[in-house]
């Protein structure tokens, strides 16, 4: 048994962005590649696409609480 895919509500100007920048393209796969560049960049993958298991902060990463 699968679990059920979470529901994520988008911002209009992501949207908007998805629709005029990515036509043909699914939502889905454009948000998830968009996360993994993200996460590459952050330096939480390995080279090879894993998760790290020891990620420290970077000293200039936002905090949301």
């Amino acid at each position: 048994m699968t679990a059920p895919q979470p529901i994520v509500h988008l911002a209009p100007a992501i949207t908007e962005i998805l629709t005029r920048c990515y036509k043909g393209e699914r939502k889905r796969d454009v948000i998830a590649r968009a996360v993994r560049m993200l996460a590459t960049a952050d330096g939480h993958l390995t080279p090879d696409g894993r998760i790290k298991n020891a990620v420290r902060s970077r000293p200039d990463a936002r905090r949301t609480s």
